[in-house]
């Protein structure tokens, strides 16, 4: 846990029960402008990281990860782990897998693009 969490749940911690609730509706104003202001904004662009020639699965999901910041990871959840899943437990060999974690998230950023021109 960063410091400023630290620090804000130590806070949070402190205050009444009334006062816990101000400081919750406020941070959830505070996160629903900044989520607005961010819809607003053509999503940036990917900036990809140049694929080593040696990579594990979880070392490609970060790279990729680093690459697309703007993705909702959350979002991705389900064929990401699918995709560890089927290299570790069934053995797809690993560029296999890292190929198809690469159009995964072209394929999502894709979707942000047109989400976002709606």
């Amino acid at each position: 846990m960063k410091p400023q969490e630290k620090k804000l749940l130590n806070l949070f911690r402190e205050l009444p029960e009334a006062e816990r609730q101000t400081l919750l509706d406020f941070a959830s104003f505070l996160n629903h402008r900044h989520n607005e202001a961010r819809a607003s904004l053509p999503p940036s662009k990917p900036q990809p990281l140049p694929r080593p020639e040696k990579e594990s699965v979880i070392a490609a999901i970060k790279r990729l990860s680093a690459g697309y910041p703007m993705l909702d990871k959350a979002r991705m959840l389900n064929e990401t782990s699918l995709l560890v899943t089927q290299h570790v437990m069934q053995g797809r060999p690993a560029v296999e897998v890292i190929d198809e974690l690469e159009l995964v998230f072209e394929r999502h950023y894709q979707q942000l693009l047109t989400e976002t021109d709606q």
